[in-house]
Order: C-alpha cells, then structure tokens, then sequence
C-alpha cells in the first residue's frame, strides 16, 4: 500500500502564460486577480499538503463565465482548479500543476425552487446554509450536512455525505440533474446538462453520477438540481455518555439492526469532547458521547427516543440530555459541529492529519476499537468523531508542522487504518474523496484494472488533462 505524500505533487508545472492572464484580465477585468495574498488564499485547504499557489484567480458569476474561463485555459494546455469554500481536507484545490483557480463562491443564487416537487437548483456557489434558508418558509430543507458550511458545487464534486446520511443517503442519492462545463478541443468548452427534476431515469448512461464524485476532474459543475424534504412535524435531539468507545458503537450498530429511523448518529471520543468544553464552555462529560437526532411525528420521534435509550442503558449509556426546540438542539450540536476547529486549538501551531474511512456496520466496534488503540499507542494527540449510524468515522491526528517525524508517524497511522477497512471490505474515505492525500490507496481498493478504466474515462473526457490535474490518480 502506497504511502500518500508530497511526491504526488511533484509533476511539471503548466505555468499560465502571459497572453492567457491578459486574454483573462480582458474578459474578466477586476474579477480576475494575480494579487499573491488572493493567489495562497486559493492554494491551501484543510489537508497537511504544502503546494504552490495557483497563477490566478478569476472569480465566475455564471455558467457562461466558467466556460470562458475552461475555453482560454484548453486553448493554452493550462489546468484549471474549481474552488467553492476552500474545506477541503484531501488536497482537492491545490495548484499541483500550476494554472487558474475558478472560484464559485460568487455563483450564489437559488436559481428555481419546486415546492410541489420537492426539488431546487442552485449554482454552484450556494452553500447549504444558504438553501436551508431560501426554502425554510416553503417547509421544506435539504439534509446533506458535512459539518462545515460547504457549497452544494464542493459537495457535489466529493460526493459528500454526513451527519444526517444514516436516514437520507449522500449527495449520491440527492442530485437530480448537473450543469457541467467540460473542454473541448474544438471549441475550447462545452456546458452539458444531464438528468431531469424527475426522481429517476431510464434515459442513457447515468451522466450525473459519473460527475458526482469526480472532483473537478472531468469538468465544473456549475448548477446544480437537488431533493428536497419536507421538515418533520417533530424533532428530538439527545446526547447520552457511555463508559467506553465500543459501547457507544454497540448501541449505534444495535440501533441500525433493529431498524430505528435515526436521523442522526454522532460519536465524540472524549479528547473531541473536552476540546469542545473548552473551545465553546459546554460543560460536557468528558467520555465518549453519542449525539442523536429523530425526525417524524411526536408520537415516532417519541417512540424512536425510547427504543435508542433502552439499547444505550444496556451498555453502560447514562446522562441522557433531550433537546426539542431550535435553540436546545443547535446548543448540543455546537458539540458536533465545532469538533475539528477545538481540536486544532488544544494544540496551538498544529496542523491535523485527518482521515475518514467508512465499513460496514457490523465491522465499525472492530475498526474503531483497534484505531484508537493505535492512535493511543502512538503518542500523538487526536480527536476521533464519526456518522457511526452509516459505519464513517473520522480521526485527525495532530501534528507540529515543525516535526517530520510527527507527519510520517501520523501518516503510518492513516496507512494502518486504511488496510484495516479495506481487510474489512470497506473503503479507504467515506465522504472526504481521494483528492491528493488518498491516491495511494485507491488502487488498493478498487484494483488496477477499475482504475485503467477510469483513467479512460478522464482521457476520454479531458485528453489534455486540465481539469484538476494530479487529483485522485496520475496520468
């Protein structure tokens, strides 16, 4: 199993050339930047990886504006980089090759909401607080919450998922129709749509989930067509501490098996649980805690919340908290939802290693049990969270940039768990994509010859390869 490292990064650069800036500065005046603050800006994310700063930044408010900016970068053999909210924790949007950073965060109308239908498009830009507001008047809202507040466009492209995924699938099950510039070596771009707003087809290939998932590597989603749900007539949300990690995972995979809807499903180890104490003045019990929300009518959200308690006290679970109003429950996820930001601060200067892998549900105690015992072994500090109710965890180990030694021991660690899921037919991420960091791994998973087609595919799509070079696997 490859070891994921700077090495991905080092392939020759594609420099834009001065007459691509200026055909840019032309079309785009102010819109397009050179300014080196806006460049690193829009060359670093959420992963450990250190890589130059694109050669420019254009700033798109249209779909018509991504073309021209994909038609004067094919012309000119130079890549292009999508850029929504910069969250990424895999790499996505960093230049490895040099080239143009589209930044959507510009592209931020809800262009058309169907009520009747329960669907929405948006452009790429929109993030999902933004459309949970545009729709909250119609009752209706979108489920698909990484955490972070990412764009439906970043969200789209690393077919994400989240704390709500256990009961409404991923972005994978909530896409209906794309918007999509891809080059073209005659014209430079081409804007395709694929799907419809109605719930299934049997038209063709299935060209939407071919870009979900895909990066930015095969072309820039830049509309996208969502499900939507009407908001439950009730909701519940709990926390209940546990004595150990693997009795919380007991009580999650017992929940799943015996079938209870839960609409969410979150573990907090107790190193993320006292960062958070700390960041946001909680005053939780510093164990591992699960977080739990139910959605339905009062007398199932009520029923739900019975069946869950009971299995948690038959594993040591106590101090159950409910929460049934917005301010309660927004209160006890503040827990969730700043887990990854109060962990970085309980190490001032450090820089996190994170990794997700997600295996199936009766596979998730072994997993977790054996990861934290690594991790523990280790010496390096960590925080782990997880959508256990689908089998996804999350772990990020901490790490002084300063210290090599630190960077490769939590590398060893990720490599680790990595095999474990694979040996226990699972995946190497579950919601976070391959992007840079995971390229070692894939091949591992899905085998050499599932990826010799996708390479095919990308070639067959891109053949200069400008669409977010270096990312998921080489060329």
């Amino acid at each position: 199993m490859n070891a994921p490292t700077e090495s991905f990064v080092a392939a020759a650069a594609r420099t834009a050339p001065p007459e691509l800036i200026d055909a840019l500065r032309h079309r785009f005046g102010e819109r397009c930047s050179t300014a080196r603050a806006v460049r690193e800006q829009h060359g670093r994310d959420e992963s450990p990886i250190d890589a130059p700063p694109p050669d420019a930044v254009v700033f798109c408010e249209s779909t018509e504006d991504v073309a021209a900016v994909v038609a004067l970068a094919q012309r000119h053999a130079v890549p292009v980089i999508p850029f929504g909210v910069g969250s990424s924790l895999e790499g996505h949007l960093l230049a490895v090759q040099g080239g143009i950073s589209i930044d959507v965060s510009r592209m931020s109308r809800v262009l058309r909401v169907d009520a009747d239908d329960l669907t929405a498009t948006v452009q790429a830009g929109v993030t999902r607080k933004q459309l949970n507001e545009a729709i909250r008047h119609e009752g209706l809202f979108f489920p698909i919450d990484p955490g972070a507040d990412a764009s439906i466009g970043g969200m789209s492209a690393t077919r994400a998922s989240g704390t709500n995924a256990v009961r409404y699938g991923t972005m994978r099950e909530n896409v209906l129709a794309l918007t999509v510039v891809v080059p073209d070596a005659a014209e430079g771009s081409r804007v395709i749509t694929t799907g419809t707003h109605a719930r299934k087809s049997s038209a063709g290939y299935d060209l939407t989930r071919l870009f979900i998932g895909s990066e930015g590597t095969l072309g820039v989603m830049t509309e996208i067509t969502l499900k939507l749900y009407p908001l439950p007539e009730s909701v519940s949300a709990a926390i209940c501490h546990f004595p150990s990690i693997d009795a919380a995972v007991r009580t999650t995979i017992q929940t799943i098996q015996l079938g209870v809807p839960i609409a969410r499903c979150e573990l907090l180890d107790a190193n993320t649980v006292r960062a958070v104490n700390a960041h946001d003045r909680l005053g939780l019990r510093e164990t591992p805690m699960l977080l739990m929300e139910f959605h339905g009518s009062v007398a199932g959200v009520k029923e739900q919340a019975e069946t869950v308690q009971q299995i948690a006290v038959e594993y040591g679970g106590e101090g159950f908290e409910w929460a049934t109003t917005p301010e309660a429950r927004t209160r006890l996820w503040t827990a969730r939802h700043h887990a990854y930001f109060s962990a970085l601060q309980t190490k001032p200067g450090c820089r996190s290693v994170t990794t997700d892998t997600c295996v199936p549900i009766s596979k998730l105690a072994e997993c977790i049990e054996a990861t934290v015992a690594e991790a523990d072994a280790s010496g390096l500090p960590y925080f782990l969270v997880g959508h256990v109710g689908d089998g996804n965890f999350h772990i990020g180990y901490l790490i002084d940039p300063a210290k090599p030694e630190e960077r490769e021991l939590a590398e060893s660690l990720n490599r680790k768990l990595v095999a474990r899921a694979l040996q226990l037919e699972g995946t190497c991420t579950g919601e976070h994509g391959i992007g840079l960091h995971k390229m070692g791994f894939l091949i591992d998973e899905a085998g050499a010859g599932a990826v010799a087609l996708m390479r095919g595919i990308k070639r067959a799509l891109d053949p200069a390869n400008i669409m977010n070079p270096g990312k998921i696997f080489a060329l």
